[in-house]
């Protein structure tokens, strides 16, 4: 081993995207480096009118199979795996005629763009990259004497070092572009096998791998004296991840999280019937509510805990636009997003300078499959998504009294918002808003009780002569265990409930409610959320 800067005499490039490349042979030709390269990849260098090898002059053998065989040779892979300094390795390749490859440059087949556009089987097995990893991690694994570069971005601090180091590179960036090599095979590989597993409808495989893109380095995670980092997989859900920022400060760790819980929620709400918004804080819907159009639903969401809401996310089901912007404007907000927004209203927000704004494109679509996962101690957590929708449900009337229309309407949005909540979860709803919210008790009652203490006092803080529960409605995440939970909500005003049902005393909870004179129903379906 050894710290001295490595020439780089002769350099293998074989890329799919051919981002800078040419400017990268340039340079590399003007530092005297062979080149040598592969199909499109040697076309396009030549085409530029740069002396190039094709890899079969290399190996004496032409590309064949469609291209499936083209640099499994030992004459490519002997000269990336040789070790300089060993005596045995330069007489080997001294004697098999195997010239040394200093640097490579591999991008892989583009599996993951090519499963993302919604391609055949047959298509996305084409995609799958055999001799680009081998090379990768031959080159990765010798990297006392190889650079390796897997993406574009890279290519200016190799140009850099050759520039420093008459046309060497040091140990130091060999390393980290190694490092980097064995995660984006490890990202590449995780990419198919979940994509396997998904086609042959396996839940649960052998082995589980979970890969992705740095977006940022954050600040911190959940706590200063934490580190974090961003990542994108392979999924194009529309969110957080995929949405465009338009101006404000970097977002954090808690900005993140906030943000992809305030737009799966708000994912429920189909934009073509109806304009809604959703509040934030910590993870939590603090305000929810549908609207004639987007203004009014802010005022409506905000209404519900406008004490929360300082600090929070803000997320809109259509384009932000100029009376919404306003409104939002007269409190403090860390983040909106939303699918667009009009020209009015990005110069609206752009006058609070620390303000962001995202914009996502589109909604992601509650009913589409995927996976969540979460860490334990020495292991993880993987699940499907929970994409039940409210739209697809049966409300069974399981009480002598059923809900009039408005019940049933308020009952549906305030489930469609328990979904999205932390358990225990109780979300009083009236007139196709939250009015009150209580969240991850321990205690499925105190849930309740909390909720309607909010309540009162957004009662107060808006002058009301009684809290909004008085005639609400009351949404349960998971079944009422005794009658107390549901005998709390209605001591606060609800008047109809709407809960999965399954409890052991259903029957108990039944009677608890037509002896008050409310209708309940059971969906069948618990949204638990931890």
């Amino acid at each position: 081993m050894t710290d001295q800067p490595r020439r780089v005499t002769r350099a293998l490039l074989s890329v799919s995207d051919k981002t800078g490349l040419i400017d990268f042979a340039k340079a590399l030709a003007a530092h005297d480096v062979e080149l040598v390269s592969t199909g499109g990849t040697a076309k396009a260098i030549a085409a530029a009118g740069l002396k190039v090898k094709d890899v079969s002059e290399l190996t004496g053998f032409p590309e064949m199979m469609d291209g499936r065989v083209k640099t499994l040779h030992p004459k490519v892979h002997g000269g990336l795996l040789a070790i300089r300094d060993n005596k045995d390795h330069a007489e080997a390749m001294k004697a098999h005629g195997i010239a040394p490859i200093d640097l490579l440059v591999v991008n892989l087949y583009p599996f993951e763009a090519t499963v993302d556009k919604g391609a055949g089987f047959e298509d996305c097995i084409e995609n799958i990259d055999i001799g680009g990893p081998a090379m990768i991690r031959a080159a990765a694994k010798n990297h006392d004497d190889v650079a390796v570069l897997v993406e574009a971005e890279d290519y200016n601090a190799v140009l850099d070092e050759l520039a420093a180091n008459k046309g060497a590179t040091t140990l130091k960036l060999r390393r980290r572009l190694a490092a980097k090599a064995y995660a984006r095979t490890a990202a590449y590989d995780a990419a198919i096998s979940n994509w396997f597993a998904r086609q042959l409808e396996i839940d649960a495989p052998d082995f589980r791998a979970f890969g992705g893109k740095l977006i940022q380095s954050l600040r911190y995670g959940e706590n200063p004296h934490q580190t974090a980092a961003f990542y994108a997989t392979p999924d194009k859900r529309p969110g957080v991840s995929t949405a465009r920022q338009l101006q404000g400060k970097e977002l954090s760790y808690n900005n993140i999280n906030d943000t992809d819980a305030a737009y799966e929620c708000i994912g429920e709400f189909d934009a073509r019937r109806t304009a809604a918004c959703v509040i934030v804080k910590h993870a939590n819907p603090c305000g929810v509510a549908e609207g004639f159009d987007l203004v009014s639903a802010y005022r409506k969401a905000l209404a519900c805990d406008s004490t929360s809401a300082f600090g929070g996310i803000i997320a809109m089901n259509r384009a932000l636009d100029a009376d919404t912007a306003r409104e939002i404007t007269k409190i403090f907000t860390e983040v909106i997003i939303a699918p667009d927004a009009s020209e009015e209203a990005i110069a609206i927000i752009g006058a609070r300078k620390n303000l962001r704004l995202l914009l996502a494109g589109s909604l992601p679509d509650p009913r589409a499959p995927g996976l969540t996962a979460k860490t334990v101690a020495g292991g993880l957590l993987v699940q499907s998504r929970d994409n039940a929708v409210v739209d697809d449900m049966v409300f069974k009337v399981v009480t002598k009294r059923a809900p009039d229309d408005a019940e049933m309407r308020d009952l549906k949005f305030a489930f469609r918002v328990a979904k999205h909540v932390k358990s225990n979860t109780i979300i009083y709803a009236k007139d196709l808003a939250t009015v009150g919210i209580g969240a991850g008790q321990m205690s499925r009652v105190d849930s309740a009780r909390i909720a309607a203490r909010k309540a009162q006092d957004a009662a107060a803080e808006l002058k009301l002569a009684e809290p909004l529960t008085k005639g609400s409605v009351v949404a349960s995440d998971a079944f009422f265990p005794f009658a107390d939970g549901m005998l709390a909500c209605i001591e606060a005003g609800a008047t109809a409930v709407v809960q999965p049902g399954g409890s052991m005393r259903d029957d108990e909870v039944i009677k608890a409610a037509d002896e008050h004179g409310i209708a309940m129903v059971f969906t069948g379906t618990r949204h638990f959320r931890h």
